[in-house]
């Protein structure tokens, strides 16, 4: 684990899920030294943490169309605003 891993804070959601899933699975398989296990770990709860603040900030962004009664769009309004 000597290499260099890129800054959490900069990463995209996809980059950081991918990364999570890659340490899920090698401490799943065993096949790191303790300490290792515990750095990767650690990493993995700073990555969980930024891909739910990731999410948390799209589903504030996510917006639904409004359609007219006669099925035509006339705008957006915020998923929460019924």
């Amino acid at each position: 684990m000597t290499e260099s891993k890129p800054e959490i804070a900069e990463m995209p959601f996809e980059t950081a899920l991918a990364e999570l899933e890659q340490i899920v699975d090698q401490l799943e398989k065993g096949a790191v030294s303790l300490d290792d296990s515990i750095k990767l770990y650690e990493r993995g709860e700073a990555l969980k943490a930024h891909c739910d603040d990731l999410l948390k900030n799209a589903e504030m962004r996510i917006e639904k169309i409004m359609v007219t009664t006669a099925g035509k769009p006339k705008g957006v309004a915020p998923l929460d605003g019924d």
